[in-house]
C-alpha cells in the first residue's frame, strides 16, 4: 500500500480536523479538564447561545464580538476567493502569471515549483467558482435572511474565522498539480455529479436558515423577537442542525467535483465533519437541555446516527 505524502497544506488541516476531533470527543464523554483549562477550553469552544450555558472566566468584554459579525467571514472570502478566481481566469485566458508572492505561498504549501501553476486544470475553476458562489450565498444570508440575537463570539474564533476561508482558497489552488489528465468523459461526469449536489445542499442550507429566521419575524418579515424556539418544518424533524449538515455535504460536494481523488481536499471534508459535529452537538444539548418538549427522536447532525 503506497503511502501519500503529506504537505504543508495537509498537515495543516489534519491538525484543524484532530483538534477539533479531539474537542467534540471531550464534550461527547463529558471529559473534564483540570481547573482553569476547563473554563478556557469552553470559551473557546462555544459561542452565541450554547456559550450561555458555562460559567465564564472573569475576561474583559474586548475579547468578544457580536456574533452577528459572522458576515465579515464571508465577505472576506467573496474578496479574496474572487481575486483569485480572477488571477486563475488570467493565466488560464491571457498567459499571465501568478503574482510571486502568490506562488511562493503555493509553493511553501505543496513543496511544488512555481511553474506547477502556470496553467490551471478546468476542476480548479470549477472548485473556485462554487466556492465563490457558496461565500456570496451565505454573505446575502447573514446580511438579508438570518436574525441574529445578541450573542457573542469569543476573539479567537473570530480570528480563526477571517483567516479560514484565504486558507482555504489556496488550498484550492495547491489541489491543481494533484488532479488527472483533463477531457476526459468521466471527468465532466464528475463535475456535474458534484455541481449537483452542491446545488441540493446550497439549497437544503439556505432552506434551514429561513425556517430558522421564520422563527423570529412575523409574515411580514418584520423582527418580533431575538428569543430562541424550537425549530420545526423540512429537516429539522430529523436533526438539529440541517444548516450543519448541509455545510458538510457542500464541501464533499467539492471533492466529487474533483472525482474523489484529492487527498488533499478529502483533509478538508475530515476538518468540516469534526468542525461541524462539534457545533451541532452543542447545537442540540442546548436545545435538549432548554426545551423540555424538544422532540427525543432528532439527532445532531445525522439522520439516525448523531
Amino acid at each position: 500500500m503506497m503511502l501519500v505524502p503529506l504537505q504543508t497544506v495537509d498537515i495543516a488541516w489534519l491538525l484543524l480536523a484532530l483538534g477539533f476531533l479531539v474537542a467534540f470527543s471531550i464534550c461527547k464523554l463529558s471529559l473534564k479538564l483540570p481547573g482553569d483549562l476547563e473554563h478556557i477550553f469552553q470559551a473557546l469552544i462555544r459561542y452565541g447561545k450554547t456559550k450561555a450555558q458555562i460559567q465564564q472566566p472573569r475576561i474583559s468584554p474586548l475579547l468578544y464580538v457580536p456574533k452577528r459579525w459572522f458576515w465579515h467571514f464571508y465577505a472576506v472570502s467573496v474578496l479574496w476567493n474572487g481575486l483569485l478566481l480572477g488571477l486563475s481566469l488570467c493565466t488560464v485566458f491571457l498567459q499571465k502569471q501568478l503574482p510571486d508572492f502568490l506562488t511562493q505561498l503555493l509553493g511553501f504549501l505543496t513543496g511544488q515549483p512555481k511553474a506547477a501553476w502556470s496553467e490551471f486544470k478546468l476542476t480548479v475553476l470549477v472548485l473556485q467558482a462554487l466556492l465563490w458562489i457558496h461565500s456570496l450565498r451565505r454573505l446575502l444570508e447573514c446580511l438579508c435572511v438570518s436574525v441574529f440575537s445578541n450573542g457573542l463570539i469569543n476573539i479567537v474564533q473570530y480570528a480563526f474565522g477571517l483567516s479560514y476561508y484565504i486558507l482555504l482558497g489556496l488550498t484550492v489552488l495547491s489541489v491543481n498539480a494533484s488532479l488527472p489528465t483533463e477531457g476526459t468523459i468521466s471527468q465532466f461526469i464528475w463535475h456535474a455529479a458534484g455541481v449537483l449536489l452542491f446545488l441540493w445542499a446550497s439549497l437544503l442550507q439556505h432552506r434551514s436558515l429561513s425556517l430558522l429566521a421564520n422563527l423570529r419575524t412575523s409574515s411580514s418579515g418584520r423582527v418580533e423577537t431575538l428569543a430562541h424556539r424550537i425549530p420545526r418544518g423540512g429537516w429539522f424533524e430529523l436533526v438539529s442542525c440541517p444548516h450543519y449538515l448541509a455545510e458538510l455535504l457542500i464541501y464533499t460536494a467539492l471533492s466529487v467535483c474533483c472525482g474523489c481523488v484529492s487527498f488533499t481536499w478529502w483533509l478538508v471534508v475530515l476538518y468540516v465533519l469534526c468542525n461541524q459535529l462539534l457545533a451541532a452537538h452543542l447545537c442540540h444539548e442546548y436545545y435538549r437541555s432548554t426545551f423540555k418538549t424538544y422532540p427525543s427522536e432528532r439527532k445532531a447532525i445525522l439522520p439516525s446516527l448523531l
